[in-house]
């Protein structure tokens, strides 16, 4: 075993194991700073995750449409729009059109904690540190690491089920 001092990094020499170990310790770290920052709007990255979500997709946002979205499992999903939607923050409402389907909204309250989120002061300061080329460069290699999960996961098939 190694042991490199900048990150107390311990390696049995597998490279690729240790990419995978520091890009988790890097996730890890950069989410607690934004855990950090919700905190005071006593607010979860998953809820403002799901914010921003239905925000942008409008009247698509649907449980099962949103966890497609943020590769979580539909229950998942649900469990959170319930408790946000016991908050306040979102308001569930059937499909006119599809009376199976369950849309999702955002509401004024919701909207609010929106903004307040919006602000992502530690994920500025921390990407700060990457040059517009470092970030092009550092875009491109996350979509080729998540393209190959999804590979892996089979979720680039063709004969995946439709989404609605």
């Amino acid at each position: 075993m190694e042991y490199n001092w900048p990150m107390k990094f311990f390696s049995d020499g597998d490279e690729d194991h240790d990419l995978y170990l520091l890009f988790g310790r890097t996730y890890y770290l950069v989410r607690r700073t934004r855990e950090r920052e919700l905190q005071r709007y006593e607010l979860t990255p998953e809820q403002t995750l799901l914010l921003f979500f239905v925000k942008t997709m409008e009247e698509k946002a649907t449980p099962a449409e949103i966890s497609r979205i943020v590769f979580r499992k539909p229950h998942t999903v649900s469990s959170i729009v319930d408790r946000m939607e016991k908050l306040g923050l979102l308001k569930k409402s059937r499909d006119k059109k599809y009376k199976n389907r369950i849309r999702v909204e955002i509401t004024e309250k919701g909207e609010e904690y929106y903004q307040l989120s919006a602000k992502r002061g530690p994920i500025h300061r921390i990407l700060s540190v990457l040059d517009t080329e470092d970030r092009e460069v550092f875009k491109k290699l996350l979509e080729k690491i998540a393209e190959k999960a999804a590979d892996e996961l089979g979720l680039n098939r063709v004969d995946l089920p439709p989404s609605e």
